[in-house]
């Protein structure tokens, strides 16, 4: 079976959703990572179709349109004084239009209030079919692997996940042989992406690139081979935000030049599905 790939949102954040699949479908991914649920970050843009039913129905014609999947939505976030339900009617969305899963992230410094979030959302998602992957990020609470990994084994949920980004894993300093001790079963999908190897040290610079600058995968100077080494997986998400080349290039040759660059990267390493260790 040939690896597959999906346009993460991050990577088009300007592209409603109907555009960022036809975007997608021209690019010639399989999948699409639409972010449906609003963060109210400053500049985003809300494209929470559960609250806009005409941008729904675009996005579904664009899907019948072009045959492209809904792999993963995108992101329940666990904060302080939050209300996992408020993210059911993304869950409802995604399971009409055939996601496999929802991305989440922990932002608070309280893990045991954390950890019960993270497992209600998973209750939540099972009556779905979606798993719930846990993404650590170099910014957040939980920001290692060893971090998530504790408390996907706190939750002992069957639909759990650990979703690793290139990015975040090259910035924590993790080591690829350590998902050898992981349960396959927690993988379901990874981010694919590059970026500087220098470290930031500085948080704002460390977001910056985070958000704004990532490179082509074999660009920068991440081993993402190393990495996909230990990974036992089908499905790639794009997560590649880079503003000043969608700028340049547009979001259609953005997207075109990001699984281009992937696909080229996977051939010179030889990684293909089942070539984890």
């Amino acid at each position: 079976m040939p690896i597959r790939y999906s346009l993460a949102h991050l990577t088009v954040l300007g592209c409603p959703t109907p555009e960022m699949v036809y975007v997608a479908s021209r690019a010639g991914y399989d999948y699409v990572s639409p972010r449906l649920i609003y963060m109210g970050l400053p500049g985003e843009p809300n494209y929470a179709l559960a609250d806009n039913p005409e941008l729904m129905r675009q996005t579904r014609r664009a899907l019948a349109e072009t045959g492209l999947r809904v792999h993963d939505i995108e992101l329940a976030r666990v904060h302080d004084n939050m209300h996992p339900t408020k993210y059911l009617p993304a869950m409802e969305v995604a399971a009409e239009l055939g996601a496999k899963a929802v991305l989440s992230s922990i932002w608070t410094q309280d893990i045991p209030y954390a950890t019960e979030k993270f497992a209600q959302i998973c209750d939540l998602a099972a009556p779905f079919g979606l798993t719930v992957d846990l993404e650590y990020v170099p910014i957040s609470s939980v920001n290692t692997l060893a971090g998530a990994a504790s408390v996907l084994r706190a939750v002992q949920k069957p639909n759990a996940g650990l979703m690793v980004d290139m990015h975040h894993f090259h910035r924590a300093q993790d080591n690829p042989a350590d998902l050898d001790m992981l349960p396959r079963a927690w993988f379901h999908f990874a981010h694919l992406c590059d970026a500087v190897g220098e470290i930031p040290t500085d948080r704002a610079e460390m977001t910056r690139i985070l958000r704004e600058e990532r490179l082509y995968v074999g660009e920068g100077g991440i081993d993402v081979a190393s990495i996909l080494r230990h990974l036992p997986l089908e499905v790639y998400s794009i997560e590649l935000p880079h503003l000043k080349r969608a700028k340049e290039f547009g979001f259609a040759e953005h997207a075109f030049r990001c699984l281009e660059s992937a696909k080229t990267y996977m051939a010179r390493h030889a990684i293909t599905v089942g070539s984890a260790a």
